[in-house]
Order: structure tokens, then sequence, then C-alpha cells
């Protein structure tokens, strides 16, 4: 495998975190929406990766496979006055726990820098590799 390779992996890895980051984020930015577009109450999301490796070139990527809707229910509150309430007076609030998704961010940042400190030792040694013959 050569150091080009590095670049290509740590590039389509960086690409899925960034996607993951932006998922966290929308749940993140919906954890108190009881009404989404549809109409029902926010669902959380999470996304499912995919390795990939070609034959070809004998080379490996990172994909997003898909990204999927958390289907647990959401936790209901009772407020009576709330305009969303049931008959019952209960709010159907979204099903987005904040504290696993700031372990998620933190976890796809990490994963983000560690893919970029890669890139920067990858081009670090092909510098050094092309300063040889000077």
């Amino acid at each position: 495998m050569s150091l080009f390779n590095v670049f290509k992996i740590s590039g389509s890895a960086m690409s899925a975190q960034s996607q993951r980051l932006n998922t966290v984020a929308s749940n993140l930015a919906n954890a108190d929406s009881v009404v989404s577009s549809n109409g029902k109450p926010y669902q959380s999301k999470q996304v499912v990766f995919k390795a990939m490796l070609e034959n070809d070139s004998n080379s490996a990527s990172v994909k997003v496979d898909r990204v999927i809707e958390d289907t647990s229910p959401g936790k209901q509150v009772y407020d009576p006055k709330h305009p969303m309430a049931n008959a019952d007076g209960y709010v159907t609030m979204p099903n987005v726990n904040v504290t696993e998704e700031m372990v998620n961010m933190i976890s796809a940042s990490r994963a983000y820098q560690n893919n970029v400190e890669t890139m920067n030792a990858a081009k670090s040694m092909l510098l050094k590799t092309l300063n040889i013959g000077q």
C-alpha cells in the first residue's frame, strides 16, 4: 500500500465523520422540537458507516452507508396547557438523548482530528522522502 492510499482512506473517513457531526448537530438542534416537518415529534438520526475495499487498486475507504432514524418512543411530558398535548395532557418529546449526542459529537470530532493527523504524518513522510534525493 502506498502512502497515497493513506490520503484516500483518511479523506474518506474525514468526510464520513463530517456527516456524522452534521447529524449530531441536527439531533441536538431538534432535541426540544415537539413537531418536525412531518407533523410528528423529531426522531433522532444515526449514521451507519461502511468500509469499502477496492480490489483493483488494493485500497480501502470509508463511506456513509445510510442515515437511520431511531424508532424508540419519545419521552412523555405532562403539560396540559401545551398546544400539542394529547387528551390526557401529555406531550410527546423527541427521542434525542442529549448526553449520548454529546458523546457522539466528541467521538466524531476526535476521529476527524485523528484522520487529519494521519494525513499530516503521511505528508511529512512524503516530503522527507523527496528531500532525501537533494
